[in-house]
Formats: structure tokens, C-alpha cells, sequence
């Protein structure tokens, strides 16, 4: 089973950490990690682009001479695309970028960088990275005694306003979390920092499931609640209360009024 080094803030090693194997010792399939950063980027693209064909360009309906006589080449408008301010051939028109790639693709790609980041030394595991108050000294403090490197992808749990705060000021460094951890972010970065929250998260423990022995909590209603009795094994369902007629309901007994135990649609046969 691959292990990682599990580390406080100051650098000092606190123990190794077992990594699934499911996802630190995946294949890595190079093309298809190229075929999913591709369409990343490719759904990141606006498709707003637009050049205006001759047609869509104001002016040039008139015949700029005529088509015999003058000694020049023929012309229709000054507004085909050989002209300055004509319209332009083939030019780029909005459309969608979009490249459809399935779940399977992605996890497998994604498992794949993972496992290529442990295997290339790039991955750091810390304790935890609370601050008291936004400070850009301390997270530099920390990067120096992890001694990172390069451009540095920081993987947090969740959203956490001061570490996030303390690190933006540094251009090397991108905060990302891991349910939303990309495989383009994997593979452009130097060294990529988990806390244990995180890589709790990334294999899908609950990072604040820390209960010993597995107690469960206790359910609302205080220790006098107790759930109704359970149907008993033969089948019987337990009696309800029959149902008070309303204000509105008829009270008497006609003979069109519907029997109760026959729906809309359990009319006597014609």
C-alpha cells in the first residue's frame, strides 16, 4: 500500500499515511489524461468570437465601375474581403467548444495524475493549516518549512476563508478543494500539498467522523424517544384509526354516493 509522510506546519514528521490504492496506484494512461485536460480547457473558452462576412458588412451594394472599359479587374463591391473594410472570408463565427467526456474518463484520468504526483515525488501531506487571522508571513512560513517549491497547488477540504486569504497573495500558489480537484491542475503544478482533512474527503471519509469505537449519535427526542413498534413477522400491519368525515363531507348514505373501498375505476361491469 503506498504511504506519504504526514508532516506538521513547522516540518516536522508526524507518521506516514496509508493512501488507497485505488487511486495512488491507478494505470496511468497518458492520452486519455491529455484528452480530458483538453476538453477542460476547451470548456473554459467563451465562443464569443464573431467577423462579419460580406454580406453582413454596411455598404458596397452599388457596382464600384463598370464591368467593361476601365483597363481594371472586374468588381462587385467594394465590400468583398480583398477590399480594406470588406468583410472578412471564412473568419470565426460563436460556437460551443464543448468536448463530451464521460464520468469513467475522468475518474480514471484523474486517478491517473494522482497516482503520477506520489510516484514523482510531487505530493505533501500536512496536519492541518488553521490560521487565526489572514497572514501572508505565516503561509510563507509554512511553504519554506515544507520546503515547497515552484508553482504550488494547495487541496483543502472545503471552503476556508482565512487560509485561503493567507495564501492568495502568493502568486504560485493555487487553493483548490477536493471534491472539484481537476486533473490539468494536477498535472501543471510543482508540488501539490493535501492537508488530512482534505485526502479524507478524497477518498471519502467524513474528515469530522472522529467518534471512538463507532457510537452512533443519538437521535433527536432525548433518550425517552422510542421509535413505534415494528409490523410483526407475519405480516399484519397495525390497525389506524378510522378517519373522522370533515364539515364538508356528506353525512348520508345516498345510493350514488361512491363506496369507499372501489376507486374511480372499480365500476361494476356493463
Amino acid at each position: 500500500m503506498p504511504k506519504v509522510d504526514l508532516q506538521d506546519r513547522s516540518g516536522a514528521k508526524l507518521g506516514d499515511r496509508d493512501l488507497p490504492a485505488e487511486l495512488f496506484e491507478a494505470k496511468v494512461n497518458v492520452p486519455l489524461m491529455h484528452q480530458v485536460v483538453v476538453a477542460g480547457l476547451a470548456a473554459l473558452r467563451a465562443g464569443t468570437h464573431s467577423t462579419k462576412t460580406r454580406a453582413e458588412v454596411r455598404g458596397g451594394g452599388r457596382k464600384p465601375w463598370r464591368q467593361k472599359g476601365t483597363g481594371r479587374a472586374r468588381q462587385g463591391s467594394i465590400r468583398a474581403p480583398h477590399f480594406t473594410g470588406g468583410g472578412v472570408a471564412h473568419g470565426p463565427k460563436p460556437r460551443d467548444y464543448e468536448m463530451r467526456v464521460n464520468k469513467k474518463m475522468k475518474r480514471a484520468a484523474l486517478r491517473g495524475a494522482l497516482t503520477d504526483a506520489l510516484a514523482s515525488g510531487k505530493l505533501a501531506l500536512v496536519d492541518d493549516l488553521s490560521f487565526d487571522e489572514p497572514k501572508t508571513s505565516a503561509a510563507l512560513e509554512v511553504i519554506t518549512a515544507l520546503d515547497l517549491t515552484g508553482k504550488i497547488l494547495l487541496v483543502l477540504p472545503a471552503p476556508e476563508e482565512l487560509t485561503e486569504k493567507s495564501f492568495r497573495n502568493l502568486p504560485y500558489v493555487k487553493a483548490t478543494y477536493a471534491p472539484s480537484l481537476s486533473v490539468y491542475d494536477l498535472l501543471a503544478a510543482d508540488r501539490v500539498l493535501f492537508t488530512r482533512a482534505a485526502l479524507d474527503v478524497l477518498e471519502g471519509k467524513d474528515p469530522g467522523d472522529s467518534v471512538a469505537g463507532g457510537s452512533e449519535p443519538e437521535r433527536s427526542g432525548g433518550d425517552g424517544a422510542k421509535r413505534p413498534p415494528a409490523a410483526e413477522a407475519t405480516g399484519s400491519t397495525p390497525a389506524t384509526p378510522p378517519r373522522k368525515a370533515g364539515k364538508n363531507e356528506a353525512t348520508d348514505s345516498s345510493p350514488n354516493a361512491p363506496d369507499a373501498e372501489t376507486g374511480p375505476g372499480d365500476g361494476e361491469e356493463s
